[in-house]
């Protein structure tokens, strides 16, 4: 489900069903959930691993401060008079953190190769599962796995409700961040769709998806991981995406007013897993074979893996955003 693409390109699937600006009501709600959806797939891509040069062009260009802040002064403006004082200081907040990005990009990052961005997500996130900052929702207030197991398919279960499923070329766990928060991104597109085209009783059920995702998910462990990512990257880039990332989600918080039980220092206890002889724990993207095959075989969660065309032929025919998000 992890896109690869840059904020300006949106994935062949999507692209196709992206309506006719034309179409597009002129409202601050659309606007609104547009600029949203943006802001969490540049959060998403920013904390994959960078396996070719595209997202550091993306940076050493300026596009990703460019769009950051395109999104931000668009959520500003809808926001308007009705929105939340807190939602409106992290919004200030968020256009900071791009400054700090951007000079950033101008002192360091305009020289970097493509070796020195995975060089430092390597020093920030190594190539097995760091428990310094894992980037994975079930490590944080879950030590057990077969707690770990019924949190992945919670997760799942919000996936297959909305027709997405992982990318066959992104070897990540459901859990991962970057998943989470593009299905975020999908989520708040297809609100965008949804008030344009579905009327308000099945935008109301997108606009509910999200609550719930961000109280019971995202709103619950991310908070604590920015702390700890920022701690472990100390300066760079990833110190900079930390903080903004804790921005957005007291943003968002604020923003879907819901009240999320944050998890502390003092309840992240990751399990402890016992792994078949000769085999290690490491993340997806270096070894498919692992333990979270078997806690998604547990729960029954592998086939939302599998390409399920009856769903996304459904919505093509009808115009909506379907495929992989």
């Amino acid at each position: 489900m992890t896109s690869q693409q840059p904020m300006h390109r949106v994935s062949a699937s999507a692209t196709a069903m992206l309506p006719n600006p034309s179409t597009i009501k002129d409202s601050p709600a659309v606007e609104r959930a547009l600029s949203r959806s943006k802001v969490y797939l540049l959060v998403s891509w920013s904390l994959l691993y960078p396996e070719d040069e595209e997202f550091l062009d993306y940076l050493r260009c300026g596009e990703f401060v460019e769009d950051g802040r395109t999104a931000l002064d668009a959520l500003g403006v809808a926001l308007g008079a009705d929105g939340s004082q807190r939602a409106k200081d992290k919004l200030v907040a968020l256009k900071k953190q791009l400054d700090l990005v951007e000079g950033l990009i101008a002192s360091e990052c305009v020289n970097w190769q493509l070796s020195d961005l995975q060089s430092e997500h390597r020093r920030v996130f190594s190539n097995v599962i760091t428990l310094d900052c894992p980037p994975y929702e079930t490590l944080f207030g879950n030590d057990h796995v077969f707690a770990q197991s019924h949190v992945m398919g919670d997760i799942s279960g919000f996936y297959k409700a909305f027709g997405v499923e992982l990318s066959k070329d992104i070897h990540e766990r459901l859990d991962h961040l970057s998943v989470e928060f593009e299905f975020m991104h999908f989520l708040a597109y297809k609100e965008s769709y949804s008030l344009c085209h579905d009327g308000p009783e099945k935008t109301q059920i997108v606009v509910e998806a999200q609550k719930k995702f961000v109280k019971n998910h995202i709103g619950r462990w991310v908070p604590l991981f920015c702390r700890m990512l920022a701690k472990k990257a100390d300066s760079g880039l990833f110190k900079l995406v930390a903080d903004m990332t804790a921005d957005w989600m007291e943003f968002e918080t604020a923003f879907l007013a819901v009240t999320p039980q944050p998890y502390t220092e003092t309840d992240y206890r990751p399990a402890t897993f016992s792994s078949p002889e000769g085999q290690t724990y490491e993340c997806g993207a270096q070894d498919q074979g692992n333990e979270l095959s078997m806690l998604l075989n547990e729960v029954g969660a592998q086939s939302f893996m599998d390409v399920k065309e009856k769903d996304k032929d459904k919505d093509q025919e009808e115009g909506r955003p379907s495929g992989t998000a």
